[in-house]
């Protein structure tokens, strides 16, 4: 995924910007993710740990934190389990 050099938008074709527009929006989606990692101050300030593997394991932490934020900011809808069962 390469970005196009800056021209004037009348000169791209509508191909070209409409791939611009494509990466634009993905690069914005990535940008609130690392974002939502970031409020973990551990992810943000410079990690003393010389342990091998241990900002690993901190990342996959803070990554796995920002999904439950994420996940219960957006739950997903309640169902029964009672009537999946068919009566006997």
């Amino acid at each position: 995924m390469s970005r196009l050099k800056w021209v004037p938008p009348h000169t791209l074709s509508v191909g070209d910007r409409l791939l611009n527009r494509m990466i634009s929006s993905a690069r914005i989606v990535v940008e609130h993710v690392i974002a939502g990692v970031k409020r973990c101050r551990i992810v943000k300030d410079i990690l003393r740990l010389t342990t091998e593997g241990i900002s690993d394991q901190v990342m996959e932490i803070a990554c796995g934190l920002h999904n439950l934020r994420v996940s219960f900011r957006h739950p997903l809808p309640a169902f029964d389990l009672l009537s999946l069962i068919s009566p006997g």
